[in-house]
């Protein structure tokens, strides 16, 4: 079976796009999803990302992890889909589509995608810590010295402990820069290993910068680039109008035989 797709990357988090809007993709094969996101045996990447069709939205994401499981929402993934879809000529410059999470809308503003996520409603404290779900749940550490952090040993360990190791977890570390500006690196579940940017990462961290003081909107740096997140906190601690804001751009195309 020869299969076409699209390489697509936002700020360092990159996906193999499949248009399968005929439903040709084998979208149950947990292995084959697994063998395409293998950069060394496939085409390699964080994830794949099916575009299908749906009678009440513009079009809907289906995304996988790189273990080939079936994921909860992704960021990065979103705005890079939003940019494939355009491609694709399936919307122009706006989308309402649908992902695991819900309904989303999006833009397109030249080289950036506005995307709206879905509200949060509460962020828990644990010990100096905080855990809240923007889609997919984030692990949020504030950290002194972001650069040289051992992300894949501490986030393995936060992401395997008692509490998280049956569902797993995303592990977000994070150091703030300047009044405005945090640095975020990840440990990606699914992954298992830090990605060069997660967008849900980065919208959790940014509004627990929120919380801890910092204005809308938040820069964020990750080590694949720039990305800003916008929102509005409620005065009972819950976020609305969040938008995760930043690059998705085509890698190249290709076809491949499995």
């Amino acid at each position: 079976m020869a299969i076409s797709f699209y390489k697509y990357q936002g700020t360092g988090n990159d996906f193999v796009m499949v248009d399968n809007r005929k439903l040709n993709f084998p979208a149950d094969d947990e292995a084959l999803v697994k063998h395409l996101c293998d950069r060394r045996m496939g085409i390699g990447a964080d994830g794949l990302i099916l575009l299908q069709d749906h009678p009440d939205y513009d079009f809907e994401m289906v995304y996988f992890n790189a273990d080939g499981r079936l994921g909860s929402m992704c960021g990065n993934g979103a705005r890079c889909t939003v940019r494939f879809a355009k491609q694709l000529g399936v919307i122009e410059d706006v989308a309402c589509f649908l992902a695991a999470d819900g309904e989303h809308q999006a833009s397109i503003e030249r080289e950036e995608i506005h995307l709206k996520m879905s509200d949060v409603q509460g962020v828990e404290k644990i010990e100096e810590d905080y855990y809240l779900n923007t889609g997919s749940p984030h692990y949020i550490r504030f950290v002194d010295d972001v650069e040289n952090l051992d992300v894949y040993e501490e986030g393995r360990g936060i992401r395997y402990n008692e509490r998280f190791k049956a569902v797993g977890t995303n592990v977000n570390f994070v150091q703030r820069l300047s009044e405005d500006e945090i640095f975020v690196r990840t440990y990606e579940r699914g992954v298992e290993d830090e990605t060069l940017s997660c967008g849900t990462g980065v919208t959790a961290a940014a509004l627990v910068a929120g919380m801890r003081g910092m204005e809308s909107p938040v820069k964020v740096k990750v080590l694949g680039g720039e990305l800003r997140v916008s929102f509005e906190r409620n005065p009972d601690g819950s976020f609305k109008y969040i938008y995760l804001i930043g690059p998705a751009r085509l890698v190249f195309t290709g076809s491949i035989t499995v």
